[in-house]
């Protein structure tokens, strides 16, 4: 991994839990931004955050998008805009129990062939941990400029490469405070 660039995408607008995810404590860290940035830091090149604004309170390189709408496609695109890279690991913000295995099996089983390698688990594709390479930006910017913003889109567009995974609680999404207070009392336990 340690040739690998790790972008953690903190820039949604968080309805559901009525407070910025990336903000809320977790862990012993001031947020789950600066939880996930500090454990993946040693395992990668380099780890960027992308977000709309630096809202985080530690030292942090920060891939801002580039476009007025909030998606993660928006996030994608602006990240092959600002960095000159053929391939990023993408990971959300608020999926804390993702763990470095799970992206060492992504990235070793990575089809070269493909544009995006995408886990899977019995709950679906997780398209916000994955591996996309820069060759899906020319259908991405497309898709903006249709308003069209749904990753399953992009990734029903592209040659996609899908992992399934068996252990799907790793891919806890923090939506709702009960997620949150869930992750918490799991993560005591760990």
């Amino acid at each position: 991994m340690n040739n690998s660039i790790l972008v953690i995408m903190a820039g949604g607008k968080s309805s559901r839990m009525q407070k910025d995810k990336a903000l809320l404590p977790f862990k012993g860290y001031n947020s789950l931004a600066e939880y996930q940035y500090e454990r993946f830091k040693p395992l990668f090149s380099k780890v960027y955050i992308s977000a709309k604004e630096n809202k985080f309170d530690f030292s942090v390189d920060i891939i801002y998008d580039n476009y007025e709408e909030s998606s993660p496609l928006v996030s994608l695109v602006s990240i092959f805009e600002t960095l000159n890279v053929h391939q990023v690991v993408i990971l959300t913000v608020d999926a804390p129990f993702i763990d470095k295995e799970l992206f060492n099996t992504l990235l070793n089983r990575a089809n070269p062939k493909s544009s995006v390698v995408v886990a899977e688990s019995s709950n679906g594709l997780e398209p916000l941990c994955a591996i996309y390479r820069k060759d899906i930006l020319p259908i991405a910017k497309e898709m903006l400029k249709e308003n069209r913003h749904r990753l399953q889109t992009l990734l029903d567009r592209v040659n996609t490469q899908k992992l399934f995974f068996k252990d799907e609680k790793c891919f806890m999404n923090l939506n709702y405070p009960s997620d949150y207070a869930l992750a918490n009392s799991l993560s005591s336990n760990i």
